[in-house]
């Protein structure tokens, strides 16, 4: 398993706002995936600096903003693997996000901390 990505996720039920804080700080839109987990339709934003910082936000209706570590890997199946023969566990039961571009889990650690584990898919 590779590492191609690692950078902080915010998920917020107000993430226009939050986008705008972090334009205010110097990062841009990147580009906005569109997806489902099964239980909720979701919005994420990706964004850069000019220093090549990322951060992602994404808008999901939870009652508390969530701050997560984006893990993007080259095979999203092996680190699954990797995470759950350490404890790891998919938060909420959540269903992965599969889309034509994107396969993600939110993995939380036996204590507390968590990952978006996720796998960009390309043609």
């Amino acid at each position: 398993m590779k590492i191609t990505s690692f950078n902080p996720l915010i998920v917020t039920k107000d993430a226009e706002n939050v986008i705008k804080l972090f334009e205010s700080l110097g990062f841009e839109r990147r580009h906005n995936l569109e997806a489902n987990t099964g239980n909720v339709d979701f919005t994420s934003v990706r964004m850069k600096d000019a220093n090549g910082f990322y951060v992602d936000v994404a808008n999901v209706p939870v009652p508390q903003d969530l701050t997560l570590i984006r893990m993007n890997v080259d095979d999203f199946d092996e680190a699954f693997k990797f995470l759950t023969e350490r404890g790891f566990t998919k938060a909420g039961g959540e269903n992965t996000v599969d889309t034509k571009t994107n396969k993600s889990a939110m993995m939380k650690s036996p204590s507390g901390f968590a990952f978006d584990l996720c796998q960009h898919i390309k043609d």
